[in-house]
């Protein structure tokens, strides 16, 4: 038997893009320097080795994101519990769309994403620390 998805990703995404807040890249490339906002990179790890980070970026893998942001959770992170506006960004902006809402859910805030994702903040001539093979053997 074949799965009926009756909401689909363009579903989700919709309405998760209406209750949160988008920066335009070239506006959240001004905010890197801000001591103020915490970049969060939600990238796998294969993906920040192969295309790069984001200079001060802080890196939580997209699967770990509600347990470090819940307090109660022993995965939490102290970077979750700080006064900061926190700024995700993934690959492309869907993960980060998505991310925000559950984010912004659990009730941290302030919270928004780049639109485009590390994509566009490429193509934007944002800063980036250049690609690092693994070391995995």
């Amino acid at each position: 038997m074949t799965q009926k998805i009756h909401t689909g990703i363009h579903k989700l995404l919709e309405a998760a893009n209406s209750q949160i807040e988008t920066l335009p890249v070239s506006e959240a490339i001004g905010l890197l320097a801000d001591p103020e906002v915490l970049l969060v990179d939600l990238r796998d790890p294969r993906e920040r080795e192969r295309e790069g980070k984001v200079p001060g970026a802080f890196h939580c893998p997209r699967g770990m994101l509600e347990f470090w942001i819940d307090p109660a959770s022993p995965y939490h992170k102290a970077e979750f519990a700080t006064d900061k506006r926190f700024v995700f960004f993934c690959a492309g902006g869907w993960r980060s769309a998505l991310a925000t809402h559950a984010a912004q859910t659990m009730g941290l805030k302030p919270v928004a994403h780049i639109e485009g994702g590390f994509k566009a903040w490429k193509e934007a001539g944002g800063p980036i620390e250049p690609p690092q093979p693994s070391k995995r053997v």
